[in-house]
């Protein structure tokens, strides 16, 4: 089974706060303990709203809204994908995050054997393309590294009452998704992207002190909840809005849902981390490169 770990944003990610060395050796060290166990695929830190955007939708009206957005304690800070036995054991790696505060959200991803064979589905359609594309990413089904003079983003599609109900997604729907990712994946933009199962399955870590507090699912919320994500590359934020936008109108025409909301997040890189002079060799920074180069092989 695959999980989605969600960090939640506060007031002073938001203000563009880096972590502090201390927060980050912490970090890299779960991070380490969750790679030799063989379960951590990816993780990415998402840098404050103000330099992403939302795309809206209302029926045929689309409106662009450049962050910042005021809800931090709702936007996304940062993520993990793991691969996990249980939702069990995905919660007790969850409560090890070295967080005095905060929340961790605990989501379980789709995956194709979740969507059953429809007798209309073509060869070479859209789960033939998704499955190639699985194979191409290769086992941590993450391709983490970018090309040179290009940005990575985060387009995360918000939830609705669909999503949250467990209805699947239309042939129709997976048809013209499965043709924008392959656009996409042949176009060198997109590298990784997953839809993630109602709230229903997953839980909440809400961290205080020594003190951790497991809420399960479902969220009331459903509007700011993640129902789905492509991370991708492109040289400029207005290219990322494009796809984006693409994406939105697909979700929105389909699912006839009427209106929706993705939101377009920019990705931390290693470079964005000043070198701190008390940094040993072999710490969080060669941790996090070596993990790098190893998934994008």
């Amino acid at each position: 089974m695959r999980f989605m770990m969600m960090v939640k944003s506060d007031e002073r990610s938001e203000a563009g706060v880096l972590p502090e060395e201390k927060l980050l050796a912490q970090m890299g060290e779960y991070n380490d303990q969750m790679i030799k166990a063989g379960m951590m695929l990816a993780g990415e830190g998402l840098q404050a709203s103000s330099r992403g955007a939302r795309i809206t939708m209302s029926g045929t009206k689309t409106k662009v809204i450049d962050g910042p957005f005021s809800e931090a304690k709702e936007l996304l800070g940062g993520f993990w994908l793991v691969q996990a036995k249980s939702k069990d054991e995905m919660i007790e790696w969850a409560k090890r995050v070295p967080f005095e505060d905060g929340e961790v959200e605990v989501r379980e991803l789709y995956e194709l054997e979740d969507f059953p064979v429809d007798p209309a589905e073509t060869a070479d359609g859209w789960r033939d393309r998704e499955q190639a594309m699985r194979e191409a990413a290769g086992a941590s089904g993450s391709v983490v590294t970018r090309k040179p003079g290009t940005t990575r983003y985060m387009l995360l599609i918000k939830g609705d009452k669909n999503t949250e109900a467990g209805v699947l997604p239309s042939q129709a729907i997976l048809t013209r998704m499965g043709a924008l990712l392959d656009e996409m994946a042949s176009a060198g933009v997109l590298l990784s992207g997953d839809g993630l199962k109602p709230s229903s399955k997953g839980a909440r870590v809400k961290f205080s002190g020594d003190n951790r507090t497991v809420i399960d699912g479902p969220f009331t919320e459903s509007k700011e909840l993640i129902a789905g994500y492509s991370l991708i590359q492109v040289n400029s934020k207005s290219e990322a809005i494009e796809w984006a936008r693409r994406m939105l109108q697909i979700h929105v025409e389909e699912t006839y849902v009427n209106d929706g909301v993705i939101e377009v997040r920019q990705v931390f890189e290693l470079e964005d981390f000043p070198v701190d002079p008390a940094e040993k060799a072999g710490g969080w920074r060669d941790q996090e490169q070596a993990f790098r180069e190893r998934t994008s092989q």
